[in-house]
């Protein structure tokens, strides 16, 4: 199956790495992967803020950038439920409208593609740790994944897997909600911290670099010896 990777721009620029582990998660499934370099936000941010206009023009440029994919693979889920919602600003346009829905159609989160499409429960990956998983927002309310990243993660060699108390609670980033407010962000991110604490796991695991990011700046703050990994960077692993 041939495949074009939507980065996102967190990936792109703060963890490459994510990118490169989601190619070789990708090819070692059998897919050829495309990656084209004309892609930029997803709008996300202006559409969070309400900034709807200028978040349409971000839509049309995906639009019509990946259109004409076969299928369009992203390592975020908070970024692939963005697609999912392009078709809201163009209530008025019918042409753009059906162009969005026909690319959200295609348009999958890296774990929901595995096991729902290609029908991988295992990788074939190897990773020594105990880990446990962060449920992202969007994720799992945008986009209802629960059971396929822990299946994946649940048959990874030589890791063992444990369930995180309030898996499913915010880590309080919520892109621009951070920002404009901090003291709530971080009270919400103090329950996600003490609760990853108290899992006993080596590493914290999720689908969106925006939460690692926002959980691993704590846990380093706090000098923690839990590491956040994206799910991409485990079933990569051979280790």
């Amino acid at each position: 199956m041939k495949v074009s990777l939507f980065i996102t721009c967190l990936v792109d620029q703060l963890c490459p790495n994510v990118g490169v582990a989601t190619v070789e998660v990708l090819e070692k499934a059998g897919c050829e992967v495309t990656f084209d370099e004309r892609q930029t936000c997803c709008g996300q941010p202006a559409f969070n803020t309400g900034y709807r206009k200028e978040a349409r023009k971000f839509a049309e440029k995906f639009i019509e950038i990946f259109e004409n994919a076969e299928t369009i693979v992203s390592p975020s889920g908070s970024c692939t439920a963005m697609v999912k919602h392009f078709h809201e600003l163009f209530p008025k346009d019918k042409n753009w409208r059906e162009r969005a829905e026909k690319v959200a159609e295609k348009t999958h989160e890296l774990t929901y593609f595995l096991v729902n499409v290609l029908k991988i429960e295992n990788a074939s990956a190897k990773f020594s740790g105990k880990i446990t998983w962060h449920d992202a927002c969007h994720a799992l309310r945008d986009l209802n994944l629960k059971d396929e990243p822990r299946k994946l993660l649940q048959n990874v060699e030589n890791a063992e897997f444990v369930e995180l108390k309030g898996s499913d609670e915010c880590c309080g980033f919520g892109g621009t909600f951070s920002v404009k407010y901090p003291e709530i962000s971080n009270a919400i991110l103090e329950k996600k911290i003490a609760n990853i604490e108290a899992s006993g796991a080596d590493f914290v695991v999720a689908c969106d670099a925006s939460c690692l990011m926002q959980i691993g700046g704590k846990l380093s703050r706090n000098r923690s010896k839990i590491k956040p990994k994206h799910i991409a960077e485990i079933l990569a692993s051979q280790e």
